[in-house]
């Protein structure tokens, strides 16, 4: 499972995530060069490298996201994290899924 930590993810998170999975393959959007980039964008770099994005963007992005499903694009996912959501629970839940998408 190839992952995209969207600009406004808390970075807690991602540092969370590799510390405890050294293995997962996480990539920001800052660190790609798409730091500023709308959603449409991001999504569509996501979707080229096969990228499952990661957010606090409730707002707008699963708009975009359900856009690219209906005019038929290529879409990995969207995982939307809840900002009150404690930060162990979160990466704890990554993990999870990481790890049954691996080896599953």
């Amino acid at each position: 499972m190839r992952l995209l930590a969207d600009e406004n993810l808390n970075n807690n998170i991602v540092r969370g995530l590799r510390l405890r999975q050294p293995d997962i393959d996480l990539a920001r959007v800052q660190d790609v060069g798409l730091s500023g980039a709308d959603d449409p964008t991001v999504l569509a770099w996501a979707a080229g490298q096969q990228r499952i994005l990661l957010t606090h963007d409730v707002a707008t992005i699963t708009a975009f996201a359900y856009e690219r499903v209906r005019a038929g694009k290529s879409m990995p996912g969207v995982f939307e994290v809840g900002r009150t959501v404690a930060l162990r629970s979160v990466i704890d839940d990554i993990r999870k899924l990481h790890n049954c998408l691996q080896h599953g």
